[in-house]
C-alpha cells in the first residue's frame, strides 16, 4: 500500500510538471506510467487497429509519451501478450500503474482522465465476475434468466446515472462508451442465451421466448464505426447476427457450423449491418473463423465466393483469395511438396527427409497472426496427449530471431520469403499439415485453434 501511495505521489508531481507545459502545448496529450514485472521493454498504443506510438520503458520500468493533436476516443495499449482499452481526450495526462502478474486487477490510473478510465476497468472486471453467475443462469428457464438480466441492467443504469451526475464535464462521446461498457455485456448474454440453454437442456432445443425478450434491440445502433474494435460492442454484434441466423430455422450446433448456416450468416451480416467498415470486418471474421473451426482442407467454396462478392475491402479480399488458393495447394491424399527448411544452427534440411516414416504435425506460423505463448501452450498440450506424433514448427517470415519457449529447439525451423513453400502460404495465416508415416497428407489445412483437430490427431497417434 505504501509503495502504491509513493508511486501515486510521484505521478502527481509528474502531472504538475506536465500541466505547466500544456499552456504552451494546449492540445498535447500525455500517456505514461509504470509496469511492474514487465514482459517486454515497451508499451504500444493503438487506435482502431493502427499503431499510434511505441513507448520504451526506462531503467525503472517507467514510460511517458506525448501525443500531439490526439483525437478524442477509444485507444488500447499492449504490453507483452496483454492489452486494455482506454479513453483519451486532448490535454489528458493519463498515468497508469500495473503489475503483469495480475494485469487487469492491478491496473489503476491517475491524472487527468483517470476517473473515466478507472470506471472502464471496473466495468471490465465486473463483467469477468458475472461470467460465473451466467454459467448457472444459462441453464434456467427464460423467465428466470430475463428477471436476472433486468435486475443487473437496473444496477448498470444506476452506476451510469451516478457517474453522469458526478462528472458533468465529460463528453457525450465518453458517456456513449461508458453506456456500452456497462450494458452491452448483458445484451450479449441475452443474445447468447438460446444457444447456451440448448447446450445444457435435456432435449437440446432452443427455449421458447416471448415478444419482450429482445425489446432492448430497439435502443441499439449496430453501425457505429468508432466502437467497432471495442470488445463489448463488437461482441454484442457478433452474438446478435448469430442469433438472427439461428432464428431462420437452424438447429443448435456443437462442433462446427453447417455450410448453409455459414451462408445464411454472411447474408445476415450483409443485410443487417450498413456500416461498410463494420460489415467488411464481420464478413472476414466470420469466414476465417468458420474455416478454421472446421479444421479441414475441404473448403466451403460457396461461402468463399459469397465473401469475395460481398466485401468491399480489397485487402481483405486479397487475403481471403490467397487463403482459398493455399487450401487448394495441399489437400487430403496428396504428398507434401519437397522444400528445404533451416534450423536455428543455420543448417538446411529437406522436409521430405525430415518427416520420412513419421506421423507428422507440421505447423507453419507467422508472429503476425499467432503468438509464441499460444503456440507453446497448445503444442505442450498436444505433445502430452498425442505423444506418437512428431511436431515440427516452421516459421514463415524469413527471420530466425524468435523461438517458441518450451518446444525443443531441434524441432523448430524457418523459411525465407523465396522458399518454394511460400506458394502454399501466401495468406501468411497459421496452417497445420498432418502427414502419416507413409508420407500421405491426411489433413492439408488443420487448425491449431479448433477442437475439431483432435479426431485427426487421434487417428494419427494410433497408427
Amino acid at each position: 500500500m505504501i509503495k502504491k501511495l509513493i508511486f501515486l505521489f510521484q505521478i502527481f508531481i509528474l502531472i504538475g510538471l506536465i500541466s505547466c507545459q500544456t499552456s504552451e502545448k494546449n492540445r498535447t496529450t500525455y500517456f505514461g506510467g509504470k509496469i511492474i514485472n514487465p514482459k517486454s521493454n515497451n508499451v504500444v498504443l493503438y487506435s482502431m487497429e493502427q499503431v499510434v506510438d511505441t513507448f520504451l520503458l526506462d531503467e525503472n520500468n517507467k514510460f511517458i509519451g506525448e501525443l500531439k493533436n490526439a483525437n478524442e476516443g477509444l485507444y488500447y495499449f499492449v504490453h507483452g501478450n496483454e492489452n486494455q482499452y482506454i479513453y483519451l481526450e486532448p490535454k489528458d495526462s493519463l498515468m497508469l500503474r500495473l503489475n503483469t502478474w495480475d494485469f487487469d486487477e492491478s491496473l489503476v490510473f491517475a491524472g487527468n482522465g483517470a476517473d473515466r478510465n478507472n470506471i472502464l476497468i471496473d466495468c471490465f472486471l465486473e463483467d469477468e465476475k458475472e461470467k460465473t453467475l451466467f454459467y448457472e443462469f444459462n441453464k434456467k428457464e427464460p423467465t428466470f434468466f430475463k428477471r436476472k438480466t433486468d435486475s443487473l441492467l437496473g444496477l448498470k443504469q444506476a452506476t451510469f446515472n451516478d457517474y453522469v451526475d458526478n462528472h458533468p464535464d465529460e463528453t457525450d462521446g465518453f458517456f456513449e462508451v461508458l453506456k456500452v461498457a456497462l450494458t452491452f455485456p448483458i445484451y450479449s448474454r441475452l443474445e447468447r442465451y438460446p444457444v447456451l440453454y440448448a447446450k445444457y437442456s435435456e432435449n437440446g432445443n432452443f427455449p421458447e421466448l416471448d415478444d419482450t425478450f429482445y425489446e432492448y434491440r430497439n435502443t441499439i445502433n449496430i453501425n457505429k464505426d468508432n466502437l467497432m474494435y471495442f470488445p463489448p460492442y463488437s461482441r454484442y454484434i457478433r452474438n446478435f447476427v448469430y442469433n438472427e441466423t439461428y432464428a431462420l430455422g437452424h438447429k443448435p450446433m456443437k462442433r462446427q457450423y453447417t455450410t448453409n448456416f455459414t451462408i445464411d450468416l454472411l447474408h445476415i451480416i450483409e443485410d443487417r449491418i450498413t456500416s461498410e467498415s463494420t460489415k467488411n470486418a464481420f464478413l472476414k471474421q466470420t469466414l476465417v473463423s468458420h474455416f478454421y473451426n472446421k479444421s479441414s482442407d475441404q473448403i466451403n467454396l460457396e461461402a468463399f465466393n459469397l465473401f469475395l462478392k460481398s466485401s468491399t475491402n480489397n485487402k481483405d479480399k486479397g487475403t481471403i483469395q490467397n487463403l482459398l488458393n493455399d487450401s487448394k495447394a495441399i489437400t487430403l491424399g496428396t504428398k507434401v511438396p519437397n522444400f528445404r527448411i533451416t534450423d536455428y544452427n543455420n543448417t538446411s534440411h529437406s522436409i521430405q527427409k525430415l518427416i520420412k516414416n513419421k506421423n507428422t504435425f507440421l505447423l507453419f506460423w507467422n508472429p503476425e497472426y499467432v503468438s509464441k505463448s499460444y503456440i507453446s501452450s497448445r503444442l505442450v498440450y498436444l505433445n502430452t496427449n498425442y505423444p506418437n506424433i512428431s511436431y515440427y514448427l516452421i516459421k514463415t517470415d524469413g527471420f530466425d530471431k524468435e523461438k517458441v519457449d518450451n518446444i525443443d529447439i531441434k524441432n523448430q525451423f524457418y523459411i525465407d520469403n523465396t522458399n518454394t513453400a511460400q506458394t502454399f502460404l501466401k495468406s501468411k495465416m497459421t496452417r497445420t499439415v498432418l502427414v502419416n508415416k507413409n508420407g500421405t497428407v491426411i489433413n492439408g489445412f488443420a487448425s491449431l485453434y479448433s477442437n475439431n483437430l483432435f479426431p485427426y490427431l487421434e487417428v494419427l497417434n494410433k497408427n
